[in-house]
């Protein structure tokens, strides 16, 4: 939803305000790369920032896991993982760094996709803007052939550029908070008290969520649940990626969007929709959400965008109130994203200079996916 955003690894290494731009940099997270709770899980820990912005203290609980979350939602979907590609397989632009040496813990296969058309090529990374450490060794936090792409690109594009990503707390706080106690009344009562009664044992978190519009109280709300998960901010793959590709002399991050277009995104949604938002939110405990961000970061592991894309879908139409209200926010808040990031990709992409774009994991796969959108503009798609 808002899945861990483009130059959050940057922001963290200048320090500049220490804890409060690693808030600062969670605010966003409650504003991007959302639909709903399925998909917004993909976003995961957004909630201390969000908090902060409406002067609210996040106490973080543990909820434990329940077994068969994964192994349901792949029969359900009839998943099945992408082949791996044979050990002869060449990125055009780039080389493959040499698998020699001691062995060491191999990092999570995460979706990845070599997109060519003539000499232009693109390289696609699903993200999730939370993670955990075993996702990200030391010694290789990416696969080889992802960190050749990225070696041989003079350009990552994510879903906002650094610059608007640090300036969005500002807008969150503009168009998510009301002067007054707004929530109650932008909720039908029946809906309001499913709220309160699930936020009873939070008294702070209740009275801050209470000035929120409906968006983002939707937000909130699951990020507690994403939180209580164990995924970790600082191991979203937007950072890690930065980490890496700020090393290289030359490197430029560009944005695929523009800050008021992502914040258009939820402010545009009518009040019926936000409702159905926070509405979908409440269909399952905190921890069966918790559970399905388990779920989905292991299905993000296996590298798979077409199954993570289908898992998602199954989720939401389990988690719809409203189909019609729920298709309205799914087509604002993905599906248009998808047609703007799949047009300024391929604009961006010039021949001879690779392009290599890192966005949230659920954008790719589907009818209605990234992928394809740039199949139907000429694009050879492979999985790599």
């Amino acid at each position: 939803m808002r899945e861990g955003p483009a130059a959050r690894g940057l922001a963290r290494r200048s320090r500049i305000g220490g804890t409060c731009i690693e808030r600062i940099e969670r605010v966003e997270h409650a504003c991007r790369t959302a639909r709903r709770w399925s998909v917004r899980a993909v976003t995961g820990a957004a909630l201390a920032a969000a908090c902060v912005a409406a002067g609210v203290g996040v106490p973080v609980r543990s909820v434990h896991a329940q077994a068969g979350a994964l192994a349901g939602a792949l029969a359900a979907a009839s998943l099945r993982p992408s082949p791996v590609p044979p050990p002869g397989l060449s990125l055009p632009g780039a080389r493959v760094p040499s698998a020699g040496g001691a062995p060491h813990a191999q990092p999570a296969r995460m979706p990845f996709y070599v997109a060519t058309k003539g000499r232009v090529t693109i390289y696609l990374l699903g993200t999730l803007h939370t993670g955990d450490p075993a996702d990200y060794p030391a010694g290789q936090p990416f696969r080889r052939h992802i960190l050749a792409a990225l070696a041989a690109s003079p350009t990552l594009a994510l879903e906002l550029s650094p610059d608007d990503l640090l300036e969005s707390q500002d807008d969150v706080t503009k168009y998510g908070v009301c002067n007054d106690a707004c929530l109650p009344r932008l909720l039908t009562p029946t809906l309001w008290h499913r709220l309160a009664r699930r936020l009873h044992g939070n008294p702070a978190a209740l009275a801050g969520i209470r000035k929120m519009r409906p968006w983002l109280a939707s937000l909130v709300v699951e990020t507690y649940d994403s939180l209580s998960a164990g995924l970790q901010t600082e191991y979203g793959t937007e950072s890690q990626l930065q980490n890496v590709f700020l090393k290289k002399h030359g490197g430029k991050v560009v944005g695929l969007e523009t800050l008021a277009e992502q914040m258009h995104a939820f402010t545009g949604l009518t009040l019926a929709e936000q409702r159905e938002m926070l509405a979908q939110d409440m269909v399952q405990t905190p921890a069966e959400n918790a559970d399905d961000v388990r779920a989905l970061h292991r299905l993000w592991r296996i590298g798979d965008a077409d199954a993570l894309a289908a898992w998602a879908n199954a989720k939401s139409e389990h988690l719809a109130r409203s189909k019609a209200l729920s298709d309205a926010i799914d087509d604002r808040i993905v599906y248009e994203r998808n047609r703007r990031f799949a047009a300024r990709m391929a604009a961006l992409a010039t021949p001879n200079r690779p392009l290599f774009v890192a966005i949230g994991a659920l954008h790719l796969g589907g009818r209605r996916g990234v992928l394809e959108l740039l199949r139907e503009q000429g694009f050879r798609v492979d999985a790599s």
